[in-house]
């Protein structure tokens, strides 16, 4: 991180620890409570959308070289295939659709609670 998205993080950081403390006194207006469920709302339904663009992307690869990509990222990893382009690409699209699902079960859940 360089220093200008080191200070957005922390004034980000800042501001959620604000909203953190006004949620626990119950000091919370009934605009940010919906504002900050709809933003919820919102990111899950971005992530949802971007999860599902990998997955196609992700289908393709599994077609064409007629392995799953659990299976195809395990061998990867260990190291029992090439490192052509379509592999790394392979390889990138299994960590990125990891990465969003997780964002996906946070986003989720919160939404939820």
């Amino acid at each position: 991180m360089n220093i200008a998205q080191t200070s957005f993080a922390e004034v980000t950081a800042q501001r959620l620890q604000a909203l953190a403390e006004l949620y626990r006194l119950g000091q919370v207006s009934e605009v940010m409570d919906r504002t900050l469920e709809k933003l919820l709302a919102y990111e899950a339904e971005l992530c949802q959308t971007q999860l599902n663009q990998l997955q196609t992307d992700l289908a393709a690869f599994e077609q064409q070289y007629q392995l799953s990509s659990d299976e195809f990222y395990r061998r990867f990893q260990a190291g029992q295939t090439d490192d052509s382009i379509d592999f790394v690409e392979w390889a990138s699209l299994v960590q990125m659709a990891h990465n969003l699902k997780q964002r996906l079960k946070l986003l989720t859940e919160a939404v939820k609670a």
